[in-house]
């Protein structure tokens, strides 16, 4: 198996150890955190660790963080650097992709909250000529449609110039470029609408997102990032979490992030620590950790950040490929009867899994350093269920 880095259009080989087929693992690393009156120690999550090792072999690494009212647990498995053998740390920041869309729709709720905007107001209404062109018209798109992915809008990802410089070989040629939200909303309107806007109708698209915080910064006249820090970031305490815009660098302490660049079958492995994620924008760009993830959604679903009426629009879904889509919040029911809300979050090199029950009492995160694994939900059902 070869590991290429790539620094600054620079590329290097290395070679790592293989056994078997499969990456050298490091030892797994468990903990538990009593709470006060709580008895410390790892028993209940021997079925989730059980879980987690198998959902890296043959991969990287991985971590989890689960916490409940008596006590933190965290673990983490594999490799955080293939090329020293460094283990995964569980304590380590990570891309956390798409679960930027929970914070993006938390700051609209409460800004409908506060009367400055109604989730019915038309995207015409605060962006005005942005959303136009050929079966575009953002007078019929309400911020509701753009926050449950009922607009009609498709992805810039479903461009085909814009999916040539961000995936395959070209990602290696353009991991720095900078994107413009400007570029990002053209490429989604080069394509054919969905067709599915006011019918309820899930389509999920990034686009909508970048334009949600388009209007965050319309209503507050502030970047949608810092409203963000300010309504949410800063009263939790959520001092891991950043929104980086264009810095490709990741803070400490972290492990390395690998990326299979044609299929999961392809013996070549990426180093893709690095990139430039104003390709995401406020659709994906934060990077965070497990024990403010956790924070946050413990937060959200447990009432801390929007009153009950905007919470209760919150978790008003349409079906999403199996499961229910609210307005930045996904629930997922598992085989034991619990429903988990939250979302998931992938970008190049990271896989994130984070969420909550339905009252907040107990919350799971889990970080996947690839973007080859197996099937990371049994994870969470292991976690909740097991």
């Amino acid at each position: 198996m070869v590991i290429r880095t790539v620094r600054s259009g620079l590329v290097g080989a290395v070679v790592a150890a293989v056994i078997g087929g499969s990456v050298l693992a490091s030892p797994a690393v468990a903990a538990t955190e009593a709470r006060p009156g709580a008895t410390a120690g790892t028993a209940g999550h021997e079925k989730t660790q059980a879980a987690l090792e198998d959902a890296v072999r043959g991969g990287a690494g991985a971590l989890i963080r689960s916490v409940d009212q008596h006590r933190v647990w965290k673990s983490s498995v594999g490799v955080g650097d293939l090329k020293t053998g460094a283990p995964r740390g569980a304590d380590d920041t990570f891309r956390a992709g798409s679960i930027t869309k929970t914070f993006v729709a938390t700051v609209l709720l409460q800004l409908e909250a506060e009367g400055k905007l109604s989730l019915d107001d038309s995207v015409e209404r605060w962006l005005p000529g942005v959303v136009h062109g050929d079966g575009f018209d953002g007078s019929k798109i309400t911020v509701r449609q753009l926050l449950n992915h009922t607009s009609g809008l498709k992805d810039a990802w479903d461009d085909q110039e814009f999916l040539s410089k961000v995936t395959g070989k070209g990602f290696l040629e353009h991991r720095y470029d900078t994107w413009t939200r400007e570029q990002l909303v053209a490429a989604a309107l080069r394509q054919t609408p969905a067709n599915n806007s006011g019918q309820g109708k899930h389509d999920y698209s990034n686009v909508n997102y970048t334009l949600a915080g388009m209007v965050i910064e319309k209503v507050t006249g502030k970047p949608w990032a810092a409203e963000i820090k300010y309504r949410i970031l800063n009263p939790l305490s959520l001092r891991s979490t950043v929104l980086p815009g264009t810095d490709p660098r990741m803070p400490a302490p972290h492990s390395r992030a690998y990326r299979k660049l044609l299929a999961p079958a392809d013996q070549e492995i990426f180093d893709v620590t690095e990139f430039n994620p104003s390709m995401f924008t406020s659709a994906g760009d934060m990077i965070s950790t497990a024990e403010d993830l956790n924070r946050f959604y413990r937060a959200l679903l447990g009432g801390r950040l929007l009153p009950q009426q905007q919470l209760k629009e919150m978790k008003t879904t349409v079906p999403a490929d199996g499961s229910g889509y609210g307005l930045g919040l996904s629930s997922v029911a598992l085989s034991c009867g619990v429903t988990v809300w939250g979302h998931i979050g992938r970008v190049p090199g990271s896989a994130t899994i984070a969420g909550a029950t339905p009252d907040g009492s107990r919350s799971t995160t889990v970080n996947f350093n690839s973007d080859w694994y197996s099937n990371p939900l049994r994870v969470v059902e292991a976690e909740f269920c097991g």
